[in-house]
């Protein structure tokens, strides 16, 4: 009896890592970004690309406390085709992410979400910071929500990048 309740454990404890490991990754939405610089940049033209979409807002303590850490990963990476699209909540007031991406230099895309709709697209985002990984073939790979590891999240990306 202990025998077969370990083989129809094992079985079970199979099928449910096979289910994980085999599931499609969520495709991420095909939304356009609006950029500081009144550009639009569809979510299709980065096809090919590892990006980070990172929501953000200039009130966020973590959100700011993260900001280097993100900065030295797309200095790092952008070359192997990293990209970071910041996008900063509909509640942030846009001159308040102006002088912020000027006063800290940031040298990635940012894309105010004036309306709420990249948010909404993302799973209705409310909570900063929440950042999602894009592999290439523009499939959501990885979530993080608030304080993440660093290092975790670099081997993560250049995963996404070798692969």
């Amino acid at each position: 009896m202990k025998k077969l309740i370990s083989v129809v454990l094992l079985v079970a404890m199979a099928g449910v890592g096979s289910w994980f490991f085999f599931t499609p990754k969520p495709a991420a939405p095909l939304v356009t970004f609006e950029t500081l610089q009144n550009e639009s940049l569809p979510m299709a033209s980065l096809r090919g690309k590892v990006v980070l979409v990172k929501f953000w807002a200039t009130s966020c303590v973590t959100c700011v406390q993260q900001m280097p850490d993100t900065i030295a990963l797309y200095n790092d990476l952008h070359a192997e085709g990293l990209e970071v699209v910041a996008v900063a909540m509909d509640y942030d007031p846009i001159e308040f992410v102006r002088n912020f991406v000027k006063a800290r230099e940031l040298p990635f895309v940012i894309a105010p979400d004036t309306s709420g709709e990249i948010a909404k697209a993302f799973g209705d985002v409310k909570l900063t910071p929440i950042a999602f990984l894009v592999d290439r073939d523009g499939r959501i790979v990885k979530r993080y929500l608030g304080v993440y590891e660093k290092q975790d999240m670099r081997k993560t990306v250049e995963k996404a990048l070798a692969g």
